[in-house]
C-alpha cells in the first residue's frame, strides 16, 4: 500500500482541484448525438467535433439494481473547489437526514489527502482531479473507477496589465501557477507547445501555493498566474489592476486537433466496496446538488452554502465564482468516454506518467450490467 501511495505522490497529482469553468447540462450522453447547442460544451470557443451528444437521462442507472439492500453509511471525500461546490447542497441534505444513504463526509483543500484514502478504502467515493483518477485505476488494478465528470475546463491566465492578448504573448514572460504534476500543468504545456512556446525555456512558469499567488497578484507583486475559478475570481475582485487575459479552456478548443474536451474533474469509487445500488443512489442525490448549485435561480442561496462549508471564503465571490464554476454531471460509459478518452490520449501524448504510465481501457468507466 505504501509502495502504491509513494508512486501516486511521485507523478506530482497530489493537487487541490481548486477550480471552475462554464457550467454544462447535467446529462448522460454519447458523442454521436449530441446537439450543436448542447450546454455541455465548454462555455468558451465553438462546439469540439468530438463532443458527446445527449444519449439518456441518467435515471437509467439510477434504478438499475435498486433491489439490492443500500448500505446504512458511505463515506466520500470532495475538495474545495467546483466538485466541493457542486456538493455543498449534498451536504446540507446529508446532514439533515434527508439522503437514502448516510454519508461521512470529508472536505479537503489538497487531494493529497484524498488520493491516500481512497487507495486504502478509507474512502468509498472521492472526488479527483481526471488525470488522477486514470492513475488510480492503473496503479490499483481497476479497483477505483469513475462514476461521473463533475467539472469540465476551469483554468485561466491573469494579468496585472495589457501585455498579453494572446497566448504567443507568453514569450519570455514568468507565470505564476497551480497544479503542478496534475491537470493545471499539463493543460498549460499543452497549450503554449501547440502555440510554439516550450515550457521552462520559452516561458517561465513557477509553481506555488495557491494563497501564495493569490497574494501576489492582488498586491501588484506579479504580472502573470494561472488559476482556476473560484481563486481567479478573487483575484479579478481584489486586485486592482487584474484582468482575465486568456481562458484557457478557449486556448485548449483553438489548439486541440481531435476535438477532445478540457475536462478537469470526477467522481471515483472503489468498486469493489461500493455496489451498483449505492453507487446509483449517490449519483441521484450527487446530481441533483449539481443541478440546484447551478441554477440561477438558486444563486443567492447556493453562494451562501458555499460558503457555509467554508469551501469559498465569501459570498459576493461565491456569487460571481458560480455562474463560470464548470459545474456538470455527465455519466455512463459511453458519455464518459466521449469526454475523457480523446482528453486522456491528449495527456498521455504529453507525459505517459500524467495519466499512469499507460492509457485507461474502457474498465474505467462505471456502467451498470
Amino acid at each position: 500500500m505504501k509502495k502504491i501511495i509513494a508512486l501516486i505522490a511521485a507523478l506530482g497529482l497530489l493537487i487541490s482541484l481548486a477550480a471552475c469553468g462554464g457550467n454544462a447540462e447535467t446529462t448522460t450522453q454519447t458523442p454521436e448525438s449530441r446537439p450543436a447547442d448542447s450546454e455541455t460544451a465548454p462555455q468558451s470557443g465553438s462546439e469540439p467535433a468530438s463532443a458527446p451528444a445527449s444519449e439518456s437521462e441518467t435515471g437509467s442507472e439510477e434504478t438499475s439494481g435498486s433491489e439490492e439492500t443500500l448500505p446504512e453509511s458511505l463515506s466520500v471525500g470532495f475538495l474545495k473547489g467546483p466538485t466541493g461546490i457542486g456538493a455543498a447542497r449534498f451536504m446540507e441534505q446529508n446532514e439533515a437526514g434527508g439522503l437514502e444513504i448516510s454519508y461521512k463526509v470529508t472536505l479537503e483543500a489538497d487531494a493529497s489527502n484524498v488520493l491516500p484514502s481512497i487507495i486504502s478504502g478509507e474512502l468509498d467515493i472521492a472526488a479527483v482531479p481526471t488525470n488522477a483518477a486514470a492513475v488510480l485505476y492503473n496503479k490499483t488494478e481497476g479497483k477505483v473507477r469513475i462514476l461521473a465528470i463533475n467539472t469540465l475546463g476551469v483554468l485561466h491566465i491573469l494579468e496585472n496589465g495589457e501585455t498579453v492578448q494572446s497566448v504567443a504573448d507568453l514569450k519570455g514572460k514568468t507565470i505564476l501557477a497551480t497544479g503542478q504534476g496534475a491537470n493545471p500543468e499539463y493543460v498549460l504545456n499543452y497549450i503554449l507547445r501547440q502555440n510554439g512556446l516550450e515550457p521552462g525555456k520559452d516561458v517561465t512558469v513557477e509553481f506555488l501555493p495557491n494563497d501564495e499567488i493569490v497574494t501576489r497578484m492582488t498586491t501588484g507583486k506579479a504580472d502573470l498566474c494561472m488559476l482556476p475559478v473560484p481563486l481567479a475570481t478573487t483575484v479579478l475582485m481584489k486586485g486592482e489592476n487584474a484582468r482575465d487575459a486568456l481562458d484557457l479552456n478557449a486556448e485548449w478548443e483553438k489548439v486541440s486537433a481531435d476535438g477532445s474536451i478540457l475536462t478537469q474533474g470526477c467522481v471515483v469509487y472503489r468498486a469493489d466496496k461500493v455496489s451498483d445500488a449505492a453507487a446509483a443512489s449517490f449519483l441521484k442525490d450527487y446530481r441533483a446538488s449539481i443541478d440546484y448549485m447551478k441554477d440561477s435561480a438558486n444563486l443567492d442561496a447556493a453562494a451562501e452554502l458555499a460558503v457555509k462549508y467554508e469551501i469559498v471564503g465569501a459570498v459576493p465571490v461565491a456569487k460571481a465564482a458560480l455562474p463560470q464554476c464548470g459545474l456538470t454531471f455527465v455519466s455512463g460509459k459511453d458519455a464518459m468516454k466521449g469526454y475523457l478518452d480523446g482528453y486522456f490520449s491528449v495527456l498521455f501524448q504529453a507525459d505517459p506518467a500524467s495519466v499512469g504510465g499507460k492509457l485507461p481501457d474502457d474498465g474505467i468507466y462505471y456502467e451498470v450490467a
